[in-house]
């Protein structure tokens, strides 16, 4: 009987966190771009404002699924994931605390919710990152 060594993948944990963002943010690019509008009534910022943020969301969310797909996941990649997460989570706040996109009741806790979705994704990430240099 021969022994069979099995190993684990070291960078699983980062991959499923970096893939679960990309597919929850390229998820809200798309409902940013498709309904505008009825978000935008909804939430407080204007359906232009919203367009945008749902290109840049997409692009993002596709570049971070194309980081989590690759054989090997670049440290450096993931830290600028990481970065670029930590700053939409503070933005996000801040837009919140100061009324620069005149959210409405609704769209300030949507910003909220959004931003601590964000930030435990960044959190996931840097865990996973950790995981995949120590293993």
């Amino acid at each position: 009987m021969t022994a069979v060594t099995v190993t684990a993948d070291r960078t699983k944990f980062l991959r499923l966190a970096l893939a679960a963002d990309a597919v929850v943010t390229g998820g809200n690019g798309l409902i940013y771009l498709a309904l505008a509008g009825p978000v935008g009534t909804l939430l407080g910022p204007d359906a232009g404002l919203l367009r945008g943020i749902g290109v840049f969301l997409l692009v993002y969310g596709v570049a971070v699924g194309l980081l989590a797909a690759r054989r090997a996941i670049s440290p450096a990649g993931t830290k600028a994931v990481i970065a670029l997460n930590i700053i939409w989570t503070l933005g996000s706040v801040a837009a919140v605390v100061t009324g620069a996109l005149e959210f409405t009741t609704i769209g300030a806790i949507w910003a909220i919710a959004q931003a601590l979705v964000v930030g435990g994704f960044a959190e996931l990430q840097i865990m996973g990152l950790r995981k995949a240099r120590t293993n």
